[in-house]
């Protein structure tokens, strides 16, 4: 049997673990610039918010009915979710993090009830670390992860027990709602009729093989209760790492843009000494506000592969600005910046170059120096200087919350 967790709500419950004043209330949060709603309380479903929806056409509901609104806090999210992911191995042996507010868990050697198993660790989790799980239990994860969908709309926990469960919870599941079944091919397979997890699961294998694949008789599987897909308790590795983000204003600034271009190449080589991987090749964006037919509109972006695979963020940098001068023009105004590195391998396989040995020696060991230092003291405390202050690009996060266990200026303080 498989479990999957989903914390409930993640980023509201979050900001609810150190605001208990917002239990009960309507409460949001927002994606990047302040833009669209990306979290929602219940109470917030209720009164009629939607889930992407650009915050500023509901302005005049958010007033009246006391909506709670906050900008995306990652720093205090990610700490929470590693808090999370940490008290779920502590009750369970294996573990695949599958997302910052999912994990499965093999429940291979759990000899409780399963049902009271679930509960405590529901409750122990919520003791732990004031975020409110729903846990969806069965044979198979694709099937857990249709259970614990169904765990949110009753008491947070479900139990695929028996056949009848299964076919009951399958023909009441959309086919775009299964695992591993995405929008291209939803729409194939709404064409063809198939609505529901059970019609997919009624499919004959040749014509699955044909159409999707070894991973389509994978999920049909799964779906009648065998187990195809193993738990993965280690993290792939990426393919490729991209940092882009949209500015709190647009510029036209060269000096801007060079600031924040360097930024992005600066997290991307952070991202890879995370992973122990180097870069073969880079590209840079630049593009104007797609949104706004007032502007002139310019998308650009620029490739290059570098002499030697790299993660040092001083070289990365060089190149990026590089990339930038050439799809630079000083015509238009410009809304996001990006900068995605590919072609990824080892750093310990890596082919260096005889000429540069000794400078990247030097390289690796500022980094390390480097990150150890942002690690302690908190990010960017120690940055290359054409980074800049971002004070005028960076993200708009008017209504941020504090980072209360990260950064010990914010930390909360108890009165008594």
């Amino acid at each position: 049997m498989f479990a999957l967790v989903d914390c409930n709500n993640f980023y509201v419950s979050c900001e609810r673990v150190f605001r208990p004043d917002l239990n009960n209330k309507p409460v949001v949060v927002l994606s990047n610039n302040d833009g669209c709603i990306i979290s929602r309380s219940e109470e917030a479903k209720v009164i009629g918010l939607k889930m992407a929806e650009p915050i500023f056409q509901r302005t005049k509901l958010v007033k009246e009915r006391g909506v709670h609104v906050f900008s995306s806090n990652y720093t205090l999210y990610g700490d929470l979710s590693q808090r999370v992911m940490e008290t779920l191995k502590s009750v369970c042996t294996h573990v695949e993090i599958y997302s910052i507010d999912e994990a499965f868990l093999s429940l291979t050697g759990v000899e409780d009830n399963l049902f009271d198993w679930a509960y405590n660790v529901k409750k122990y989790v919520r003791r732990a670390t004031g975020i409110p799980i729903s846990i969806g239990i069965a044979p198979t994860k694709t099937l857990a992860k249709i259970a614990n969908k169904a765990a949110k709309q009753g008491n947070g926990i479900f139990i695929v027990r028996n056949d009848r469960h299964r076919d009951c919870m399958i023909r009441n599941t959309a086919i775009e709602k299964v695992w591993g079944v995405g929008r291209q091919y939803s729409k194939l397979l709404l064409r063809i009729g198939v609505k529901t997890a059970y019609d997919f699961s009624q499919l004959q294998d040749t014509w699955l093989r044909s159409k999707m694949k070894m991973m389509g008789l994978r999920i049909k599987k799964e779906l009648h209760g065998e187990s195809c897909i193993p738990l993965d308790m280690i993290i792939p590795s990426k393919k490729a790492i991209a940092t882009t983000r949209a500015f709190g204003k647009k510029t036209k600034d060269i000096k801007l843009l060079k600031e924040a271009v360097s930024t992005y190449a600066a997290r991307c080589g952070e991202k890879l000494r995370k992973q122990k991987s180097v870069a073969n090749l880079m590209t840079v964006f630049i593009h104007t506000d797609p949104f706004n037919s007032n502007d002139l509109q310019y998308n650009k972006s620029k490739s290059i592969t570098l002499p030697v695979a790299s993660n040092c963020s001083q070289e990365l940098i060089r190149y990026a600005l590089l990339l930038l001068d050439e799809i630079y023009d000083t015509a238009y105004i410009y809304k996001k910046a990006g900068v995605i590195v590919e072609g990824l391998e080892t750093q310990e396989v890596c082919q260096s170059n005889l000429f540069d040995k000794f400078a990247r020696i030097r390289y690796k060991k500022l980094s390390i120096i480097i990150d150890g230092l942002n690690k302690n003291f908190g990010r960017d405390k120690v940055k290359i200087a054409i980074q800049g202050t971002g004070k005028e690009w960076k993200l708009r996060q008017e209504k941020l919350s504090k980072r209360y266990t990260t950064n010990w200026n914010e930390i909360l303080e108890v009165k008594v």
